[in-house]
């Protein structure tokens, strides 16, 4: 192969690279970007809390690139680099989308289209960088191999899972209302069937991508290793989801362990996706 060919090949694969993120930036973030509330996060939100998110989002993004980026890489180095490559395809979707949508305009402050896009690029950064396992061909899936699962990483994958869904009904005003018409029963009812729907999707029903268990395995196994601690994770992801967005503020402590639990359930449902898919 001459060196030429090899310079095209090169600019080709970047440009696929690009294209998928683009692609998978839109796929799991254009729901975001069309919602009013996520608009409103950019007035509302306080900078330093804006600020820890990002910080959240950073690590989060390097180590899923890590386990499926755009390369099959295991150096902090360049994990950090597919994170930065996604989310600069991530703000620049979000950039393109909010325009053409009329969110951003001439006349607005450079804060507050700073933190628009800022804040729709976590979740088209997520999806930028998930786009690698989705979106994948054949020859990729020869190139990969298959991912090593270890328990660390399939918690990590939750809590992923668990982020993202969160993403899109944390900044959400039917959160509160929904904590505000339950009651304990409700609650306890609800955290029942979150844990039951994590635990039967990976396990019980069978779906493509799901974990079978051994006859010699007990269930309780899976659930005390896998579905409580995914549970767990995917709860205290829903409660710093609503802090961060200030859905906690001036609630009384009840009302946030409520407001938890109803956004738990969709968290779980992300958190229990997670370990199919990816």
């Amino acid at each position: 192969m001459t060196v030429r060919a090899r310079e095209t090949g090169a600019h080709r694969g970047i440009l696929r690279d690009a294209g998928r993120a683009v692609g998978g930036a839109l796929i799991f973030s254009l729901p975001m970007l069309m919602t009013m509330e996520m608009w409103q996060l950019a007035y509302t939100i306080e900078g330093w809390r804006l600020a820890l998110l990002l910080a959240v989002a950073v690590p989060l993004l390097v180590g899923l690139s890590h386990v499926i980026g755009f390369e099959e890489r295991r150096t902090l180095r360049e994990s950090a680099m597919d994170a930065s490559f996604a989310f600069g395809i991530a703000a620049f979707t979000s950039l393109v989308v909010l325009t053409i949508l009329g969110v951003l305009a001439p006349g607005m402050s450079g804060d507050e289209i700073a933190g628009k896009i800022a804040i729709q690029s976590v979740p088209a950064a997520i999806g930028a960088l998930l786009a690698r396992s989705q979106l994948k061909s054949s020859d990729d899936d020869d190139a990969l191999g298959d991912r090593k699962e270890t328990y660390a990483g399939e918690l990590f994958l939750m809590a992923v899972g668990a982020l993202f869904l969160g993403f899109n009904l944390a900044p959400t005003e039917e959160m509160i209302l929904i904590s505000y018409q339950m009651s304990k029963w409700h609650a306890i009812v609800l955290v029942a069937i979150s844990i039951a729907a994590m635990h039967g999707f990976v396990f019980a029903v069978e779906f493509k991508g799901g974990s079978e268990l051994s006859e010699d395995t007990p269930w309780w196994s899976a659930l005390f290793r896998f579905t409580l601690p995914g549970y767990a994770i995917a709860a205290l992801i829903a409660l710093f989801m609503l802090w961060v967005f200030g859905r906690t503020d001036g609630l009384a402590p009840e009302m946030v362990v409520m407001a938890m639990v109803v956004l738990a359930f969709p968290a779980a449902i992300g958190a229990a996706a997670a370990r199919l898919i990816l």
